[in-house]
């Protein structure tokens, strides 16, 4: 991803689902206006989830997501179908790709219930429409739209289809003639809108002309010459609000508060540093992290603040999965691998056992754990953050976050959820 470029985890995910041979990569590439997808006549061609972040109007910053056949078989079938499943949990937006030929069928039918179940907006495109004949044989390439009734079927199946028109969003087209694409891209954008009151990373607690100190300790997992992801998003996000970004290193801090003139509305900090920091930092002065201000980003602060407790009742032989969205090499002295266990074996004087997952390797059953730490999520978009948090509430397994277990740790969370008394109060209780 180019520096000027949306973040994936900030774009639109629109994903592509249904039946092997219905046609998905087709039309994802008409959507699209690229080859994205490999097309072929030979069923079950897509074996992977295929992603493209792109800008697609007039919806502007998305992540197209071209998804394997639902009803793809075999032991290879099976897992190609859990792998499109799983991008189900990601997905702000489905569309639901059926062979107009056949109609819906009970493998579509599930997916429609899977869709409403996890609450994601939907739009069964029924494709090939340019293959449909009227009764009296002749082409019936009419534009097809979302009114029952608009156009003869020729199978009670597709007459049913139809008259479910009424409770869906749907559309008729054809990857082969062009057909309805852009009517169905102005649908997929309709389905697609933002939240305008969605918070923001940190603007919505400053005003023009407050100063907010940033403290960033200089990253060794960050690509050289660059500051990690939600140091930069923060940044920009100061700077949004009309205030002023002060960026310096931990050892800095004293001294940039003696000489700076006036006192800084709020200091945020890396939680690596979170105990110097918190020292140095006056108590008329909020103080917060990176990773507390994504949990509230995300949606999950008050969970994940809650979750935090759990670094109390643990005992020996607990279980713990760290887990962290993107993947990375790992440095000798790895906050995920390295610092965080240690620092919780010292908090705890437990002999706990820790495992880890990355990227997408989200595990669907966490049961075996008594606490998931999670990064901050600065690579997964809200959905998918809020699907994990669901997989653990479901199963009752407490989860916070790196800078959320940090802070708690260092006996300063309350303090460093301050300016938020919706948490602050929930963990006053």
């Amino acid at each position: 991803m180019g520096m000027n470029e949306t973040p994936s985890a900030d774009r639109v995910h629109i994903g592509f689902f249904g039946r092997r041979n219905a046609g998905k990569s087709s039309i994802v590439n008409k959507v699209t206006g690229q080859e994205l997808a490999v097309v072929s006549d030979v069923k079950g061609t897509t074996t992977d989830p295929v992603s493209k972040a792109m800008e697609l109007l007039p919806m502007g910053p998305v992540v197209i997501i071209d998804t394997p056949g639902i009803d793809d078989e075999g032991h290879l079938g099976e897992l190609r179908v859990r792998k499109a499943k799983q991008v189900l949990n990601r997905v702000d937006v489905a569309v639901l790709v059926v062979d107009a030929t056949v109609g819906k069928t009970s493998v579509d039918e599930e997916l429609i219930h899977i869709f409403k179940e996890k609450e994601i907006p939907y739009l069964v495109v029924y494709n090939k429409a340019d293959l449909l004949k009227t009764k009296d044989g002749k082409d019936n390439n009419l534009n097809r739209n979302t009114h029952a009734g608009a156009v003869k079927e020729s199978s009670v199946s597709q007459k049913q289809d139809h008259e479910n028109q009424n409770t869906e969003q749907s559309i008729y087209a054809s990857a082969a003639t062009g057909q309805n694409i852009y009517e169905l891209k102005e649908k997929i954008a309709s389905l697609a809108v933002t939240d305008e009151l969605k918070l923001r990373l940190v603007g919505d607690l400053l005003e023009p002309s407050d100063f907010a100190i940033l403290v960033v300790p200089i990253d060794k997992a960050a690509p050289k010459g660059r500051l990690i992801l939600p140091q930069q998003q923060t940044i920009r996000d100061v700077l949004e609000a009309g205030a002023a970004a002060i960026v310096i290193k931990e050892d800095e801090l004293s001294n940039t508060l003696e000489t700076l003139g006036k006192k800084p509305k709020l200091v945020i900090t890396d939680s690596q540093v979170f105990a110097r920091v918190s020292e140095e930092t006056p108590e008329d002065i909020w103080l917060t992290s990176f990773s507390i201000l994504f949990a509230r980003f995300k949606g999950n602060l008050k969970t994940a603040a809650a979750g935090a407790a759990a670094l109390d009742r643990l005992k020996d032989g607990d279980k713990i999965l760290i887990s962290e969205g993107c993947t990375h090499h790992r440095q000798c002295d790895d906050i995920g691998t390295v610092k965080l266990p240690r620092w919780i074996r010292n908090y705890t004087g437990k002999e706990l056992e820790f495992e880890y997952s990355s990227g997408r390797d989200f595990p669907e059953d966490v049961t075996k754990y008594s606490l998931i730490v999670h990064c901050g999520g600065c690579m997964l978009n809200e959905r998918e953050m809020r699907y994990r948090q669901k997989c653990a509430l479901d199963q009752e397994i407490p989860i916070t976050n790196y800078g959320i277990a940090i802070a708690y740790m260092q006996g300063i969370l309350k303090r460093c959820v301050e300016m938020f008394p919706d948490v602050r109060k929930e963990l006053e209780q």
